[in-house]
């Protein structure tokens, strides 16, 4: 059974119908300490959503952009380049730190070949079949040491001009799945590198 309690007069002086139930007194209405607090909470929730929508934009932005930036600037300009008469003893020790490939100049630093690391690995890749596996890599590892860069180099590699954007590079590298590219000008002159880890590295810079 319910009944009201207390004085009428204090209650409506505090603005809040209080019940007994029991005996037990309970608010009905909430405070006014409260009602603030939780405008305060929306408040912040609203500013939260709105900046995630922007950073969404942002980035997406940002991406499409990226397609539009010159191979240019992100390509890597200290690339390391080799003589097709070179010996193969002498380009695998010059493939140090974070070197993973090669161009192959003339004497006017025109393209003549490319070389990635796949391709050493498959020249040096081990027959499917042999009898004796000590005297097999043994020759294979004569030969690869008396061979030269021109034997392993591929002659009409996947390139990008100097004009070019990234959009069309991407594109390339999706469509014949090369993870490094040549930068050349219409005279066949190398000017860079294009790896897919410099392209990364500008997406990595542009989401943050």
């Amino acid at each position: 059974m319910l009944k009201h309690c207390g004085d009428p007069a204090e209650i409506f002086k505090h603005s809040r119908t209080v019940l007994c139930i029991s005996g037990i007194m309970g608010t009905t209405t909430p405070t006014k300490g409260t009602a603030v607090k939780d405008r305060k909470v929306s408040i912040v929730h609203s500013k939260r959503r709105m900046m995630a929508l922007r950073r969404k934009e942002d980035l997406g932005h940002n991406i499409r952009y990226i397609s539009k930036v010159p191979v240019r600037i992100v390509m890597d300009r200290d690339f390391l380049t080799v003589k097709q008469s070179d010996s193969l003893t002498k380009l695998i020790q010059s493939l140090r730190g974070e070197e993973s490939s090669a161009v192959v100049v003339d004497d006017d630093g025109k393209l003549l070949g490319f070389i990635t690391m796949k391709d050493i690995l498959r020249f040096f890749e081990p027959p499917k079949s042999y009898s004796v596996v000590g005297v097999s890599l043994l020759k294979k590892y004569s030969l690869g040491r008396a061979s030269t860069v021109g034997d392993i180099m591929v002659r009409s590699p996947v390139t990008v001009n100097v004009d070019d954007n990234l959009g069309r590079a991407i594109k390339v590298m999706l469509e014949t799945g090369k993870h490094h590219l040549p930068v050349l000008d219409d005279e066949r002159k190398v000017h860079g590198v294009l790896e897919v880890k410099d392209i990364i590295r500008l997406i990595r810079i542009v989401s943050t």
